[in-house]
């Protein structure tokens, strides 16, 4: 039995959200601010009846409410009762023990294997009348109706929502037909359904004074004492304690002797009233409390737990919670475990580096796939949801588990899952291209899911002088707040392949900048600089996909605002949106240098040449590895002192190292950084474009 979906309604950013949950680990994943924690706190205040709080309603719903309670009413047939929503759909096979969930079935149909547990905190037409009246007749607070609705809303929207639990039956149109109600039936769902989290939140630190694993041990002991694995443990651990206790007593009183007696003599009416003896009475969970040492072992010596480092303390603490949950899921020798076991990790990667958490996410499956073992055979399988920020963790991660939220508008994020992403792929006809995105993600890039931004560039040289010109950039925008290298910008180099990430860039919705070359070639396909004479196209197999042309006359006159796409969900195409698209591919074009020539670069080198020839003739002897031939740089070599292109075909030596070079030979003044050489035009407006935008 597994929950199959989990859907959310009007609870924080999640305005109208649904995820797909798998068998075991389904790994959530996303930017900060896009509903993970929310996710994992609608479910704990249903499921285990937390209080919810303003904050908790989604923006849009309470504007919509507002305009209710300060203008006009609905009518009660045009009002649909509203508020926050939690539907969990469950699956169930001819192998599970249907006894707890035989009450919720709702259809008989032998091919319908689901049952839909529905939950709510809503606001009834009755309910929405009694708040307007309370409401037009709040006194005592001035200010607009706005904020007079906010904290009316915020003191008393508890008076008027009441919870509800339902297993219901919807139609083809998700409407829901048929309900039985959980609390009048009096249905308690303790059986079918346990739900657990371990929060971000975790209070460990490494402070001289801080116990945080040694107290863990005592909470492992108090829950572990009931289940059957331990019983034979536990019972000999008391047997020890009473014979313990056996011999204190005759120590007790011999220690206690003399106050014994002289209660004896003196705290009674009669002789022998007031006797009194001393007992030793441990008991075996106060015994733990308090009186346990977590321990590490260094070079042959033991260490106190706060020894430690902070991100080791966090894992172990994290397995000791982990192993505290599965105790509570086995229940006691008296019960049964839930039906259903769902388990929530919350950002895991908390203090702890890249390696641990490597470690952790590859061992986490093996830690858990057993589930729920109990020594009576009341076994009972886990899912579990591990929610992260960590690229590191996507990195070692199975891509089919996967679960990407993203905002969808400031209000909302949706839910997306990976592995329908690879069915694109292969509907396309494009598996060799999802292979090796996925293999390339694994291995280099796995950040781009939490990018804000993404720059994707082709070789070394950009990807070792994008960082500078992004600073050039910043150092000469007085937009204080819009700076390129303050935002979460991911540079990916990705060679002459940028088409084979169009799918990925269009699934994150990732704002992005693709740098690439315009490739000019002449009739015959020879490479041949952009003014020469026969040529007509480029061989850049990006430009072409992305544009569908390969006339070069497509590019060399097209605006920065034709260069602005989005892709069409319906053809699959990608199409100019110059207001709001989200991808902007630039490549070179004419700009005019400071002897007022121009021209039309056809790489990265011959432009930066173009508008770069002083700094060249200034700084040649720093170029000793990066530059061949540097004759030819040389005012008096008038066949090369025009020709940027010739400069690019016959001095650049290594790519590289010319990069470096150029950023060795860079000046700052007390203000600005690489105030001595130019940003060629073409990467100067993306980057601009990717900074504004």
């Amino acid at each position: 039995m597994k929950i199959k979906k989990v859907q959310v309604k009007n609870y924080r950013l999640l305005k109208d959200f649904s995820l797909d949950l798998e068998n075991e680990l389904s790994l959530v994943i996303g930017k900060n601010n896009c509903g993970k924690t929310s996710l994992l706190l609608v479910l704990n205040k249903f499921l285990n009846s937390g209080k919810f709080k303003p904050d908790d309603f989604n923006i849009d719903y309470k504007k919509k409410l507002s305009e209710f309670i300060i203008n006009t009413l609905p009518s009660e047939d045009n009002y649909i009762t509203n508020g926050i929503y939690l539907k969990l759909f469950i699956e169930y096979n001819e192998c599970d023990d249907l006894s707890n969930i035989n009450e919720l079935m709702m259809d008989l149909d032998e091919e319908n294997n689901q049952i839909i547990l529905h939950f709510e905190y809503v606001l009834t037409y009755e309910k929405l009348l009694k708040m307007k009246s309370d409401f037009d007749t709040l006194t005592g607070f001035n200010g607009t109706n706005e904020e007079r609705f906010k904290y009316f809303f915020k003191n008393e929207f508890d008076e008027y929502y009441h919870r509800n639990e339902q297993s219901i039956l919807l139609d083809e149109n998700n409407n829901i037909v048929d309900f039985i109600d959980l609390k009048k039936e009096n249905i308690n769902l303790k059986n079918i359904l346990n739900y657990k989290y371990i929060s971000a939140k975790r209070e460990v630190s490494n402070k001289d004074v801080d116990k945080t694993l040694s107290s863990q041990t005592s909470k492992i002991y108090e829950k572990s004492e009931s289940t059957p694995e331990q019983k034979e443990a536990i019972d000999k651990f008391k047997l020890d304690l009473l014979n313990t206790d056996k011999e204190l007593d005759g120590n007790y009183q011999i220690i206690f002797e003399n106050i014994i007696e002289k209660v004896g003599k003196f705290g009674g009416i009669k002789t022998g009233e007031s006797n009194i003896s001393i007992h030793s009475t441990l008991q075996h969970q106060e015994l733990l409390k308090g009186n346990t040492t977590v321990m590490y072992s260094h070079e042959g010596a033991s260490l106190p737990e706060h020894y430690n480092g902070l991100g080791y303390m966090n894992l172990i603490s994290m397995i000791f919670e982990i192993e505290t949950l599965l105790i509570d899921f086995k229940k006691s020798l008296e019960e049964k475990p839930a039906d259903i076991n769902l388990l929530f990790i919350e950002e895991p990667e908390a203090h702890t580096h890249p390696q641990m958490q490597y470690i952790f996410i590859k061992n986490i499956k093996s830690l858990l796939k057993d589930g729920i073992k109990r020594a009576d055979g009341n076994n009972r399988e886990l899912q579990y949801i591990i929610s992260t920020h960590s690229s590191h963790i996507v990195s070692e991660s199975d891509f089919d588990d996967i679960k990407y939220l993203k905002k969808q508008t400031k209000n909302s994020v949706i839910s997306k899952n990976l592995k329908d992403l690879e069915k694109e792929y292969i509907e396309d006809g494009e598996e060799l291209n999802y292979r090796f995105l996925k293999q390339y993600l694994t291995l280099n890039r796995a950040e781009l899911f939490f990018a804000d931004k993404a720059i994707l560039i082709e070789g070394d040289t950009e990807r070792i002088l994008i960082p500078a010109m992004m600073k050039k950039i910043d150092d000469e925008s007085n937009d204080e707040d819009e700076k390129l290298l303050s935002q979460n910008i991911s540079i990916v180099e990705v060679g002459a392949y940028s088409q084979i990430f169009e799918r990925f860039i269009d699934f994150v919705g990732v704002k992005t900048l693709i740098i690439t070359d315009i490739d000019s070639i002449d009739t015959a396909s020879n490479a041949c600089e952009v003014s020469a004479p026969n040529v007509s196209s480029t061989s850049n197999s990006s430009l072409k996909y992305f544009f569908d042309t390969s006339t070069l006359s497509d590019y060399t006159n097209r605006d920065l605002k034709d260069k602005i796409l989005i892709k069409n969900s319906s053809t699959k195409k990608w199409e100019l949106k110059k207001d709001d698209g989200f991808l902007l591919i630039v490549y070179q074009t004419k700009e005019t240098n400071s002897d007022s020539i121009e021209y039309n670069g056809r790489s990265f080198e011959d432009s930066f040449f173009h508008v770069n020839k002083q700094f060249m003739y200034d700084n040649l002897s720093q170029f000793t590895i990066g530059v061949k031939n540097p004759r030819f740089i040389n005012k008096t070599h008038k066949e090369y002192v025009d020709n940027p292109y010739k400069w690019a075909e016959e001095c650049i030596n290594k790519k590289p190292s010319f990069a470096m070079e150029i950023l060795r030979s860079s000046e700052s003044d007390d203000e600005k950084s690489f105030v001595n050489w130019n940003i060629p035009s073409y990467i100067k407006e993306g980057l601009i474009w990717l900074k504004d935008n």
